[in-house]
């Protein structure tokens, strides 16, 4: 499972840097699950070809991540924003207007990456 979350955030962050084609193919082979055989029918192409385009495309994402890192600084985000409001959460002496302004404003941090 954690293998199809890390290729669905690169596919996130960086498939519109691949062509249509792999676009296509990829994200039918990931997200909806279809074999190397439906998908070479379906494109006209060898199965050997398909599994080449999604084994490239890994790399060209997996790449892409090691020079960028944007998946990286967004889990670390993530991270911190969760440990904010468990911090804010468990805060007795904090008032429910400023916890509640808070939380709103961690909300729309996540909403916006």
């Amino acid at each position: 499972m954690d293998k199809l979350i890390e290729r669905g955030l690169l596919f996130d962050f960086y498939g519109e840097l691949l062509t249509e084609h792999q676009q296509k193919i990829y994200s039918d082979a990931v997200f909806n699950d279809l074999s190397l055989s439906e998908l070479s029918e379906e494109e006209g192409i060898s199965r050997q070809g398909v599994h080449d385009i999604i084994k490239r495309c890994d790399k060209q994402l997996e790449l892409y991540e090691e020079k960028l890192k944007l998946v990286d600084r967004f889990k670390a985000i993530k991270k911190n924003a969760s440990l904010i409001d468990e911090i804010v959460s468990a805060d007795k002496n904090m008032d429910t207007a400023s916890k509640e302004k808070i939380k709103g404003i961690l909300k729309s941090i996540l909403e916006e990456i």
